[in-house]
């Protein structure tokens, strides 16, 4: 039986990375085989991309070149990791997809969206998540979150502030536009109330066991 793709997205400091390890831990004391990846990465070839993607300056690449390195990675990513453990039956999870892309590069860098959808049907046809988390958190609280952590901030952590709340209302368009696929979370709850919430979803969506 062909498994499961869910996707966590949001914007920087969301508290994506805690989630995915409870649901992970959650997934696999029910028996599943739970394959954690993150984007851009996954794989050799697209971690090389990644930090190529997230070092330097906020204005190292035009968002177009972000996007087309974006699904260079993703590509790689499907084709060498995320399809072979879904053919086998595991269940993967990703930290940020496709979405990621339409939010980023595309409402808040202002690539016409219609740009990333052919981008995105050239590089993988119809190839999407079976269920889409998106924690919906203040941008400022997110990025004071990124700070707290202590490490040296990303170039989109380091874009301004305008661009963040284009973020945030970007992929509450996304969940907003298809509801079948999206669940938004409250990312400003106690990490315990976000991974209950995102354990029922899994379950009433995709019939795992919470």
């Amino acid at each position: 039986m062909r498994g499961k793709f869910i996707t966590l997205e949001g914007g920087e400091g969301a508290g994506k990375t805690t989630l995915i390890k409870a649901v992970q831990a959650a997934l696999a004391a029910k028996g599943l085989d739970v394959v954690v990846t993150r984007e851009p990465g996954g794989t050799p070839g697209a971690e090389v991309l990644r930090d190529i993607l997230l070092k330097g300056a906020t204005d190292r690449w035009s968002p177009v070149t972000e996007a087309l390195l974006m699904y260079a990675a993703r590509v790689d990513h499907v084709e060498r990791l995320i399809e072979p453990a879904l053919a086998r039956g595991a269940w993967v999870i990703s930290d940020r997809f496709a979405d990621s892309t339409m939010a980023y590069q595309g409402t808040a860098g202002g690539v016409p969206l219609d740009r990333i959808r052919q981008l995105h049907a050239a590089a993988l046809g119809d190839f999407r998540p079976d269920l889409t988390l998106v924690l919906d958190l203040d941008p400022r609280t997110g990025l004071e979150r990124t700070v707290a952590r202590g490490e040296d901030a990303t170039r989109f952590e380091r874009f301004d502030a305008d661009f963040h709340a284009r973020l945030r209302q970007a992929f509450l368009d996304i969940a907003a536009a298809e509801p079948d696929r999206c669940v938004v979370l409250d990312a400003g709850s106690d990490a315990g109330a976000v991974a209950a919430a995102a354990l029922q979803a899994i379950e009433t969506r995709l019939g795992a066991p919470a």
